[in-house]
């Protein structure tokens, strides 16, 4: 079965990393089907039952989104308390995604050194995104953590960058594979 990919970026017409990325998984059509949330609700109201059947027709789902003031995008925590609702991914009855594999995908704004308990911010993004651990237990899923991307906004300024970006679009399609 093909993994799913659940997008949420509010740009996604101006995004540099995730829309490289997309481009990457694009080139396999038979492993991955991509479903970009804004643009399927662009006024937002989610169709719930539409969501837990795409989860549901794929073997793994990964929940690709920019890192937005140290959090997720608003959409993606409206998808989150909407879909995952009681009898369908938790609670009695809910096992949805019991056993099944779920990764997160990251863009960070902000370079991996300033992630660091020394740096910058003197947070990890593992720790910004503990919610998700403690949401993908709780829902019983086969956590697999994350796969990021540092420093997307120093991009055009970087010399190197749509190498090192390039470089990141064909790791993703590499952890991807290997959920």
């Amino acid at each position: 079965m093909k993994t799913l990919v659940i997008v949420f970026h509010p740009s996604l017409a101006t995004s540099v990393a995730n829309k490289r990325w997309l481009q990457e998984l694009a080139q396999y059509p038979d492993r991955y089907t991509i479903h970009n949330v804004h643009a399927a609700y662009p006024d937002g109201n989610i169709d719930v039952a539409r969501e837990q059947a795409l989860v549901e027709a794929h073997a793994n789902v990964v929940l690709q989104f920019p890192v937005y003031w140290f959090n997720c995008p608003p959409l993606l925590k409206k998808w989150l308390d909407d879909v995952l609702a009681y009898g369908w991914a938790y609670g009695s009855g809910g096992d949805a995604f019991k056993g099944r594999k779920v990764a997160l995908a990251v863009t960070a704004g902000i370079r991996q050194e300033d992630f660091t308990p020394e740096g910058k911010w003197h947070v990890t993004l593992a720790q910004l995104l503990a919610p998700f651990d403690v949401t993908l237990a709780y829902i019983g899923a086969d956590n697999r953590r994350f796969f990021a991307f540092y420093g997307a906004e120093d991009g055009p300024k970087e010399v190197g960058y749509a190498e090192r970006l390039a470089r990141s679009a064909q790791d993703y399609e590499r952890f991807l594979s290997a959920l």
